[in-house]
């Protein structure tokens, strides 16, 4: 956050994403904001001023190739889709997959465009008064924007290829209150993608279709791009974060997508995705630190009895750690686990998952075998 709010100055102040179906708050009050730069990115279909609805200005997510959108996205994300052909089948596993990947790269889209909207908008808390440095950011942005578009149309084509229903697009949301805590928002996001695409590897090896594989990589390297950036700019990081990123699942992926990005109920398919939504866990302790230290967490149950708490960080073997100090009321468990972070250098993302299992495991997919609640994440640097 420091380098970005000496970049900004003190205008990163208060704002709640508008969320679809309501309009960006407005300060009556408030002085004049600078003047608008000029917007050159897909909008929502109502326009630049409204919250973000699928389709897009453009468009997306139905954009069909050879068209002139198509064209014009190639630009704007400086490339576009493959052009070799699709392999002859795939497994019903990995669709399975290419589902989730689109609903996570259609809500991206949805995150980018919103964020661009309030910063060209002047939204309070999104306010660059630097004209040149905001055109600068606005463009970058642009070019990412276009590029999640890519990565949804391209998990979407999958699908359509093999005859599958395509996801179509939610009502998404964001917690993200101004430009700090929004690049700050997508830092973590994109970690958790990348990591359950780690995952989407692995299974396509396993499952016959090692020829996408190169494809998914490359999407891997591209989301590690984003990441590096995003860490500097919102809290000073180390672009890049470990020498083994964490470990992951799609279905923690899906579960974190669902519990904290989606409003209920306002995905017209989601049902046709087949993949876990695991039970919300809370990580209550706040600004957790690189030290050893006891978290605090929560879930909706009456219960810890027989349960454990796993961490998943790096590419090593699983961590199990006792549960603790649990306490119920109306329904909701608040419970204690350590967080040893000295012993295993548990820097960047770590998963914390409740299981109803002692373990050991081997790895991120037998922890979501035995996963009720997740995933919790975790970022002490």
């Amino acid at each position: 956050m420091r380098y970005i709010r000496q970049l900004l100055g003190p205008a990163l102040g208060y704002l709640a994403f508008a969320l679809p179906g309501k309009a960006a708050p407005v300060n009556h009050s408030a002085p004049a904001s600078p003047p608008s730069v000029s917007i050159q990115f897909p909008v929502g279909a109502n326009g630049p001023n409204a919250p973000v609805v699928f389709p897009l200005s453009n468009g997306f997510p139905n954009i069909v190739k050879g068209t002139p959108a198509f064209q014009q996205l190639t630009v704007q994300a400086h490339g576009s889709v493959s052009n070799a052909p699709p392999p002859p089948s795939f497994a019903a596993d990995d669709l399975r997959s290419f589902k989730v990947i689109q609903i996570q790269e259609t809500f991206e889209v949805y995150y980018f465009t919103q964020l661009l909207l309030n910063i060209t908008n002047n939204v309070p808390g999104f306010e660059i008064n630097d004209l040149s440095l905001k055109q600068d950011i606005i463009e970058k942005l642009t070019v990412i924007q276009g590029q999640e578009q890519w990565h949804a149309l391209n998990a979407g084509g999958v699908l359509q290829h093999f005859n599958v229903s395509q996801i179509q697009p939610c009502i998404f949301k964001s917690p993200a209150t101004d430009l700090t805590s929004a690049i700050d928002i997508a830092a973590n996001f994109t970690a958790v993608v990348i990591s359950s695409l780690q995952d989407v590897a692995v299974r396509l090896g396993q499952n016959g279709d090692s020829g996408v594989i190169r494809g998914v990589v490359s999407v891997v390297g591209q989301e590690g791009e984003q990441q590096g950036i995003y860490r500097t700019l919102g809290s000073d990081l180390v672009p890049s974060e470990l020498p083994f990123l964490t470990q992951s699942t799609r279905e923690f992926a899906y579960s974190s997508l669902q519990q904290n990005f989606i409003v209920p109920g306002t995905c017209p398919n989601d049902n046709t995705i087949d993949v876990p939504i695991f039970g919300t866990l809370n990580v209550l302790t706040t600004n957790i630190q690189a030290i050893d230290q006891v978290l605090t967490f929560s879930i909706q149950r009456d219960s810890t009895e027989g349960l454990g708490l796993v961490y998943l960080n790096q590419q090593n073997l699983p961590i199990v750690e006792a549960i603790t100090n649990a306490s119920t009321k109306n329904g909701v468990t608040t419970f204690s686990a350590n967080f040893p972070f000295s012993q295993n250098s548990m820097n960047g993302l770590t998963i914390a998952a409740v299981v109803n299992s002692t373990g050991p495991f081997m790895n991120a997919n037998d922890v979501a075998n035995k996963t009720l609640f997740g995933p919790g994440l975790i970022y002490p640097n």
